[in-house]
Parts: C-alpha cells; structure tokens; sequence
C-alpha cells in the first residue's frame, strides 16, 4: 500500500496501523480517534471532556494537539512514500467559538507538499458543525533515521 491509495479498505488498514502506535502517546490520553485518513483529508475526533480548562471550556491546547496530530498523519503520508519522516516546525491556531461538551471533529487537508516541507489547514468544529477553531501545520520532511 502507498500513501496515493485512498480506497475504504486501505483507509481503514492505515486507522489500525497507526492506532497500534499510540499506547502511551498523547494522542491516547486525549482519546483522539482517527475517522478518515487518505492523502487529501485526515478527519479524527476528540471528547470535549477531559480535554477542558479550569472553566469547563475545551482548552485552547487540546485544539492545538488535534489539528498537529491530524497534519501530521497527512505529512507523514507524503513524506514516507520516499523513505522519508516528518516533524513539525509551526503551528498556529486561531479559537473561534468555545465548545462546552460532546466531541470535535478535526478535517486536515493540505496546502501544499514538497519534499522538503508539508503545511496542512485543520479545522476544528463542533458538534452541531460550528468552526471552532482554525490551524495550519508545516512539517521538515527529514530523512529517516536508520533506526526508525
């Protein structure tokens, strides 16, 4: 399977793959879930609750860590189909609304993909389909350590 694939079945192979790397990661200890992960869009949800800030609010930095994991699977998509990793160098995030309960929902999808460098747009919407919040993410496509 490469990173062009993008069939249901393929999709569904790359969600248990990588949901076999997250034990003892942040994105299990948010309960990120991944929905849809192709190429071109990367949707994943996360719980409003235990997520929040003193107020009750989903806290600005959980945002932040949903729209980074969700670039970054797109960028290591792009960047692997060359032997390649890839780790973030910017993230910026603009808070839009708060959300008080239920879940969010992250779609990533991106700008644009070299093969030095990959930004992908995140918006983050609530349950009843408000943005919430708007990020972009740039990853450095590295060359792999010989270990990895």
């Amino acid at each position: 399977m490469t990173a062009e694939s993008s069939s249901p079945q393929d999709t569904a192979i790359l969600i248990e793959a990588m949901k076999s790397r997250t034990a003892g990661t942040l994105m299990e200890r948010m309960e990120i879930e991944l929905l849809e992960v192709t190429p071109d869009r990367i949707v994943g949800r996360m719980p409003v609750t235990g997520n929040t800030q003193p107020y009750g609010l989903l806290h600005g930095g959980a945002s932040a860590v949903l729209a980074e994991t969700l670039g970054s699977i797109g960028s290591v998509l792009h960047a692997q189909k060359d032997g390649r990793i890839a780790v973030g160098i910017e993230l910026n995030c603009s808070h839009h609304r708060a959300a008080h309960s239920g879940f969010v929902t992250g779609v990533a999808t991106p700008v644009s993909r070299s093969r030095s460098l990959a930004t992908f747009d995140i918006e983050i919407f609530d349950d009843q389909e408000r943005k919430i919040c708007t990020c972009r993410l740039t990853c450095m496509l590295r060359d792999a350590p010989p270990h990895a």
